[in-house]
């Protein structure tokens, strides 16, 4: 008689499962060597530190992991408060700016005090901007046309938490490797979001909670062109938007 799988066995390859990891992925995101084909089949145990990083990476409750909970996830904020802050000669917080080349090496310099302070910074005295820590990152590509235009800025306000952050804003997005200007729709088990690009040519990303470092909810921009001619502008918009309709019209018929 085949002997059947133990709980937590069955549960861990099921959390595998939901996030859409392969055995070597998942491994790797556990640290392990080899990847999980053997906890999956019964002939490895389950590790406490395999345990605690099921908890600390996903929220996994322990006790659900092992058939004493029905709770699968703990409510764990994950912190996505800046790492380093700098402030000017009078102790007020600086409105630090990266740009698109820094920004590349933002991720992985997140908490280094040494390399912020190369960065160019300044304050803005208006009331909108006391109380609260702001950063100033420049927007690369096109996915957030028509908004926001490459080489702007935007101007973020710092968030503690996915948690605190309004659903279906405009934030800055930090993760492990890269630095993105996005509008985040927070999925209901707060386990995964989605950053949606406005510029639809480009599909919804999904990503894990845990992924994210920092968040800063965008607040404004600034802007070095000026648009001379608005009216005109959006009437090429208009004029625009209607030949491609006729176009995708036309290759309907064919």
């Amino acid at each position: 008689m085949k002997q059947s799988l133990a709980t937590e066995v069955i549960r861990f390859r099921e959390v595998r499962e939901e996030l859409g990891l392969t055995q070597q992925a998942f491994a790797e995101e556990l640290s392990l060597k080899n990847s999980t084909a053997d906890i999956e089949r019964g002939k490895t145990k389950l590790s406490g530190t395999m345990v605690t990083d099921l908890l600390d990476k996903y929220r996994i409750n322990p006790l659900w992991l092992y058939g004493k909970s029905n709770q699968k996830y703990l409510d764990m904020q994950v912190n996505t408060s800046p790492r380093v802050v700098t402030v000017d000669p009078e102790n007020n917080d600086n409105i630090v700016l990266v740009n698109v080349r820094a920004a590349a090496g933002y991720p992985h310099n997140i908490g280094d005090v040494d390399w912020y302070e190369e960065l160019p910074a300044f304050s803005i005295p208006l009331p909108e901007y006391r109380n609260a820590t702001y950063r100033g990152f420049q927007v690369e590509g096109d996915s957030m046309l028509p908004s926001l235009h490459p080489g702007e800025w935007v101007i973020g306000k710092a968030v503690e938490s996915l948690e605190m952050l309004d659903n279906n804003t405009i934030a800055v997005v930090v993760l492990q490797d890269s630095v993105l200007v996005k509008k985040v729709q927070k999925h209901e088990d707060h386990q995964q979001v989605s950053l949606i690009s406005l510029n639809t040519e480009y599909p919804p990303v999904v990503i894990g909670s845990h992924e994210i470092q920092e968040l800063w909810q965008v607040s404004s921009k600034i802007s070095v062109e000026i648009d001379k001619n608005p009216e005109g502008s959006s009437l090429d918009q208009i004029q625009q938007s209607i030949l491609e309709l006729r176009n995708e019209i036309n290759a309907l018929k064919k």
